[in-house]
């Protein structure tokens, strides 16, 4: 299973069209899977994504060619919610070879801690977190990968253990999983918000609450696709904030601190965004001002808790917000 798995990213392909499943029993695996309370409520297609891994187009097109049962009965609806307690059956084609990741000893990453289940890393600003289009050399997940050579049996072959992102230009603590079975615990955790991750963010203006959510569908902007914004045909995204400090000079800005409870694609920077206080620094979505210029988003995530997947013990991971932020801060009052 895999964390929220997004349209575009690379991973497997099925060999077949979907459409030809019928007469290629012996080609085909079934999976089986139990739907957790984390997943109540759920698309079918989604579930599927999560499941198997697979991209959610590629989900889609399973469900539609009634590759798959609940309750042993065939679903076709990809829209078809999902119920805590039900029995979802997956029959999976042959999947193409996906394109390995490929170590790189040059990536140096902070770990902060590391058993033989989990990696919990402190990320810099400016290292993607897996390869992708334009970035196919020095990502961290590269530079783990040469540190931990037993990541490649995790997950999805092209970004190994990876259950979760932070953007290039954000900084802080991200899981990664070890194991097959942390990588499925890590994902299970992050659908049913039981990972918490929680970032700082310094925003444009004041915000007059001190404390609220912001629970606005994010999917991609219809004129630029590279960028994401809210849209009514986006995917359920709700951010939790709550204001740490008020500055007033020499720029009015507002230290604030964001918990995921959902986890798509620039979540915070659009929405932040959309109610008018843009990140500082961020360039994509209007926080990019003369008047204070990190040259980076001023985005960090600072707190990482979990149930660590082998002994349930909770962990809590904590990162200081790195030099060019903190310097950026002591300038406000």
């Amino acid at each position: 299973m895999v964390a929220d798995v997004q349209r575009g990213r690379r991973g497997h392909h099925l060999r077949w069209p979907v459409a030809r499943l019928d007469g290629l029993a012996s080609r085909v695996t079934r999976t089986t899977e139990t739907v957790p309370a984390g997943l109540d409520g759920e698309r079918i297609d989604r579930v599927v994504a999560l499941v198997t891994g697979l991209p959610r187009t590629a989900a889609a097109d399973l469900v539609a060619s009634g590759a798959v049962e609940i309750g042993g009965r065939p679903v076709t609806t990809r829209s078809r919610r999902v119920t805590t307690g039900e029995v979802i059956d997956v029959d999976l084609p042959a999947l193409a070879e996906p394109e390995p990741c490929e170590p790189d000893a040059e990536v140096d990453i902070a770990v902060v801690f590391a058993d033989e289940h989990v990696i919990v890393c402190d990320k810099p600003a400016g290292l993607v977190t897996h390869p992708g289009a334009g970035n196919r050399r020095g990502t961290l997940v590269q530079g783990l990968l040469a540190r931990f050579p037993d990541l490649a049996a995790v997950g999805d072959p092209a970004r190994p253990g990876i259950v979760h992102r932070l953007d290039k230009g954000t900084s802080g603590l991200l899981v990664v999983a070890r194991t097959r079975a942390a990588y499925a615990s890590l994902t299970r955790q992050l659908a049913s918000r039981t990972a918490v991750r929680e970032y700082l963010a310094l925003a444009w203006g004041h915000l007059d609450a001190s404390a609220g959510v912001i629970d606005a569908p994010v999917g991609r902007a219809e004129r630029h696709r590279t960028r994401m914004a809210v849209s009514a045909r986006g995917r359920v995204a709700r951010t939790r904030y709550e204001v740490r400090t008020r500055f007033s000079s020499p720029v009015e800005v507002t230290l604030v601190s964001c918990r995921l409870e959902t986890g798509r694609t620039h979540q915070i920077r659009v929405h932040l965004a959309a109610v008018g206080h843009p990140v500082v620094g961020d360039t994509r979505y209007g926080g990019a001002r003369r008047s204070l210029a990190p040259g980076r988003p001023f985005l960090h995530a600072e707190r990482l808790s979990f149930d660590h997947p082998a002994t349930g013990e909770r962990l809590v991971f904590e990162s200081a917000l790195p030099a060019e932020l903190a310097e950026v801060l002591a300038g406000l009052t």
